[in-house]
């Protein structure tokens, strides 16, 4: 989930009760007293452009908006970046004067658009946002004057309004500070318009074979570094490494060993009275549900023959993914596919909380039933009057429900709309996490009736065992023990039939690796940057496998090693020699007829060449012939070969002219202005390129 989403769910319930704001200056409260592994609160976890991200500050965000540890790495990266935008904002906004007030965050906190609106409290009985109540509360809240609780709520609720506002007054500067001038509508105009016909001949580099040239040299791979030294830069160290994997997964044993333990379960499951008691004794993975499914929407494996079974019939053991599964049959009934019902609902608790005491809220509901019930009675009326449930008071209380919906659904609410006939009225009472209470029941129609059945599922999972694990463990452990250097892995690992993985471009803060488990990656990255090339870590257990790597490459800050550019480097330094190679043997002469003779081609033709697609037919882009193309002193006249994109061209340009357009000048003006606007959304990434950014997460995380 993102930390925008995150921060969107906690408005339904952190900022008002004293309970829930103090639980948010609890969890700050944590962040705070805890220890930093030898660091303060109050030191810099980061630095953007000098201005101090503190370590204490920001671990309290994160413990504000993880959820559980499992998403605690997929948070920390988010916050960070979310950090260091909003102060590259803050700062290029000091300098543009741009603020944004009290009153406008009132505006936000407080409109038609509030994060509060999802808070029940300060909702009124027709789906309007309370406002005066939510200013009250707040007020009521700056009065008590406890630093923490408001603390929680600005970084809750304010800070993120000042920030979007912030940011949208910003990209709305960019956006109407797009400007196009008369000259460069015209030129765009011209250059729209503008087409070439040319006749050339192509000699591809494919033509000339890798080993007619000479190896690329690290000398020359350095030059080429050295001469376009913008393309090379890394602004942050790299690491790369090598591993193989040790699988623990469950061997046949293992699987046989499972299949048994379900099979000496079944008479026991297919005799049990009480069947949700038995799974809840002895475990499944498929939870037990107490509800009817239709038939037709059976997926599982065996499907066919589990609809067979006569009630009380098991099926099994059948494999279900990585469990095996024995089905026991509980019960089948025709039911409605859909059913249309109308209620109205007087709530007794609302999320644990009191709301009413039991016997009045049933003595309230007898009322509403006994006036439902009378001749000519305003169901609707009622529902405004009544009803609790604000979801529904826009629809006269009406709801529409699928059979596949049974299960979400309170069960006593779905046993009496879906088990009960069209026309039936009743009260009954309702238990959930999300509120309590009675709710008067009409069943309006039922359509479509189908079978469904109630299945229960014995499900157990194949897990490894300890040999198994063991065996990998160990096998693992003897590989690493006896690697000293990347060749003597590549060796052993061959040995072993194992394919080298690779992991490349690894930084110190990242906290993701393809193909590894997020949960594991800190662990690797750490060690990545704890030893040396040619080192070689411990078994590292990551899901169902040993991992055993090796570091290979170390890309230091700065300009990219030989090393490191050579992949990048080496086709383009072999496409120039090809280019020279052919040009001094191909291209003799000076005109296309003694080109063609020479390379032992033909001359070819291509019409209709422009600007807006740069791409010459049967040859892809190639925008230094393009260009060349449009040269009036070229016509008539062989051009000097050119070494482009793909092979080596020379062209003789034919005629160069314009075709009417029917684009005005106003239409290429907001089509350049759209190009500009465009080009603004990312001024943040212009910010972070041009800015100085110091991070130490490494350190803490």
């Amino acid at each position: 989930m993102s930390v925008i989403q995150t921060i969107r769910d906690k408005g339904a319930w952190v900022i008002f009760g004293i309970i829930a704001v103090a639980m948010i200056a609890f969890i700050l409260q944590d962040g705070v007293g805890r220890g930093y592994g030898g660091m303060s609160a109050n030191s810099p976890i980061g630095k953007v452009n000098g201005t101090t991200i503190e370590l204490g500050s920001f671990d309290q965000k994160v413990n504000l908006y993880s959820s559980n540890g499992q998403d605690r790495n997929g948070i920390i990266p988010q916050l960070w970046n979310m950090e260091v935008d909003r102060i590259l904002l803050e700062q290029e906004c000091e300098k543009l004067g741009l603020t944004v007030t009290g009153k406008e965050v009132g505006d936000v906190l407080f409109g038609e658009n509030s994060p509060l609106r999802r808070e029940q409290q300060f909702i009124d009985e027709n789906g309007n946002f309370k406002a005066d109540e939510a200013r009250q509360a707040f007020a009521q809240l700056k009065k008590s004057k406890n630093i923490d609780n408001i603390q929680g709520v600005i970084q809750t609720y304010i800070e993120p309004i000042q920030q979007q506002s912030l940011k949208s007054k910003f990209d709305a500067l960019l956006q109407h500070s797009a400007y196009a001038p008369t000259w460069l509508i015209e030129k765009q105009k011209a250059d729209n318009s503008s087409i070439s016909s040319i006749e050339y001949v192509y000699v591809p580099y494919t033509s000339v074979a890798d080993s007619s040239i000479a190896a690329i040299t690290d000398k020359e791979i350095a030059a080429y570094i050295k001469k376009y030294p913008s393309g090379f830069e890394q602004k942050e160290e790299t690491r790369n490494f090598s591993y193989i994997t040790f699988s623990t997964a469950p061997s046949a044993t293992d699987s046989l060993n499972s299949l048994n333990q379900v099979l000496n379960f079944k008479d026991d499951f297919k005799n049990a009275p009480n069947t949700e008691a038995f799974l809840a004794r002895t475990g499944t993975e498929i939870p037990y549900l107490d509800a009817y499914l239709p038939k037709k929407d059976l997926r599982m494996p065996n499907a066919d023959s589990i609809k067979l079974l006569v009630d009380g019939g098991v099926y099994g053991p059948y494999l279900d993914g990585t469990n095996y599964v024995i089905a026991k049959m509980l019960g089948k009934r025709s039911l409605p596919d859909s059913v249309k019902v109308r209620h109205i609902l007087v709530k007794t608790e609302d999320r644990r909380n009191p709301v009413l005491d039991d016997s009045i809220a049933k003595k309230r509901i007898d009322s509403v039933e006994m006036l439902a019930k009378m001749p000519g009675a305003d169901f609707n009326l009622l529902v405004q009057q009544y009803s609790d449930d604000g979801g529904s008071k826009g629809t006269k209380g009406e709801y529409d429900f699928a059979l596949q919906q049974f299960s979400g659904i309170s069960k006593e609410f779905a046993e009496t709309i879906f088990y009960g006939k069209a026309g039936d009225k009743k009260v009954v009472k309702v238990e959930n996490d999300a509120y309590a209470g009675y709710h008067y029941i009409e069943v309006i129609s039922q359509k479509n009736f189908t079978e469904a059945v109630k299945i229960a599922y014995l499900a157990k999972p194949i897990i490894a065992s300890n040999e198994t694990v063991n065996i990998a463990s160990t096998a693992a452990l003897q590989f690493a023990a006896n690697i000293k250097n990347k060749t003597q892995f590549d060796e052993e690992a061959n040995k072993l039939n194992k394919h080298i993985l690779i992991g490349q471009d690894v930084k110190q803060n990242d906290f993701t690796i393809p193909s590894f488990q997020q949960e594991s990656v800190r662990n690797i990255v750490r060690w990545l940057y704890e030893k040396d090339i040619n080192s070689v870590s411990e078994p590292i257990e990551i899901g169902d496998d040993y991992v055993v790597a090796i570091i290979t490459d170390i890309n230091k800050k700065g300009l990219k090693s030989v090393v490191a550019a050579r992949p990048q480097v080496e086709p383009v330094i072999r496409n120039e020699k090809k280019a020279k190679l052919i040009i001094d043997t191909k291209f003799k002469g000076s005109s296309l007829e003694e080109y063609a003779n020479s390379s032992q081609t033909t001359i070819q033709h291509a019409d209709s060449i422009s600007f807006a697609n740069p791409a010459i037919p049967a040859i892809g882009y190639e925008q230094k012939v393009v260009g060349a193309s449009f040269n009036k002193d070229m016509i008539g006249k062989a051009s000097l070969p050119i070494a482009g994109n793909t092979g080596v061209i020379a062209i003789k340009a034919i005629n160069v002219g314009a075709i009417p357009t029917t684009q005005d000048n106003e239409a290429i003006q907001q089509n350049i202005i759209g190009q500009l606007r465009n080009a603004a959304y990312r001024a943040t990434n212009a910010l972070r390129n041009a800015a100085t950014i110091k991070d130490y997460r490494f350190k803490v995380y």
